[in-house]
């Protein structure tokens, strides 16, 4: 087995862009599985709602803007929010998480990532993190989560992830114009991932890209990956992943190479495992997640 390749995952469980990439990164964890070792760095898109406000966002105008996203087949709500919310404290919860217990932040940010797309919860405030996090049940330690969030460690490392996702000047996301400077420094754009292979030789796929361009990078910059075949059953996809898949993620999964993703098919295959009992369907938003029965 070639030696894994790290892969930096800059994000903020805030942006639609980073959710709507949640297909292509799931057939990146597919067909790579243990061969890329994934690290979430948190963007930390803005410490107060008031941000965005002031950028001229509502709430009714973000629940539309998610039209805008339903083609990339991730499940969204559309219900308008109360008000806007900044993503800091959602970010620190992951990293607390990390912190915590590592490995553990993958599913805390996706937790989160679906209460910000598919419900009204305010996940600036306590209230509403502790009820994204209520779908992990008893996997983490919500309550101790959430009071770590003041804990200086806790902000340490936070900081030292916001300072890392803005080192994106002269870089190749930035010479692309997918970079952004909202607050004094060049950043990163989620969802930007740098590969790097154990001789610290490195490319970046910057900010939203299709699933064409992780795969090119790493056949230029590891080409000894060994590469899993698109799937052929559904409940592998489900059973492979390290968190319940949707259906788009799922139909990725199984569509072969340069092949659009075939919704229907993937959900035919999917409903057709539920009724024989090796999957369960979760209604979410505008569509579903998939777990193992």
């Amino acid at each position: 087995m070639p030696a894994p390749i790290d892969t930096t995952h800059f994000t903020d469980p805030g942006c639609p862009w980073a959710y709507s990439a949640s297909p292509a990164h799931a057939v990146l964890r597919w067909r790579f599985a243990d061969q890329l070792r994934w690290r979430l760095v948190v963007i930390g898109l803005t410490e107060s709602h008031e941000q965005y406000v002031a950028r001229g966002y509502t709430p009714v105008r973000s629940a539309q803007g998610y039209k805008r996203f339903r083609r990339y087949g991730m499940p969204l709500g559309g219900q308008p929010r109360e008000r806007m919310t900044g993503t800091g404290r959602a970010c620190r919860v992951i990293v607390a998480a990390r912190l915590a217990q590592p490995g553990s932040e993958l599913a805390v940010f996706r937790a989160l990532q679906l209460a910000q797309f598919t419900s009204t919860a305010l996940l600036d405030t306590d209230e509403g993190l502790a009820q994204a996090l209520a779908r992990l049940g008893d996997t983490v330690d919500a309550a101790a989560l959430i009071a770590a969030l003041d804990d200086p460690a806790v902000e340490t490392a936070y900081q030292a992830d916001r300072a890392l996702a803005r080192t994106a000047e002269g870089r190749p996301i930035d010479v692309q114009g997918r970079a952004a400077n909202s607050d004094g420094a060049v950043r990163y754009t989620a969802p930007s991932v740098i590969f790097t292979d154990p001789e610290g030789a490195s490319l970046e796929v910057g900010g939203f890209q299709p699933l064409e361009a992780y795969d090119t990078a790493l056949a230029n910059l590891a080409p000894d990956l060994e590469r899993r075949p698109p799937a052929t059953d559904p409940v592998d996809v489900v059973a492979a992943l390290p968190y319940p898949p949707t259906t788009r993620e799922v139909a990725m999964c199984l569509a072969g190479n340069l092949d659009p993703a075939d919704d229907d098919a993937a959900e035919a295959l999917l409903i057709e495992a539920a009724g024989a009992g090796r999957v369960r369907r979760e209604p979410l938003g505008s569509g579903a997640l998939w777990h193992l029965a």
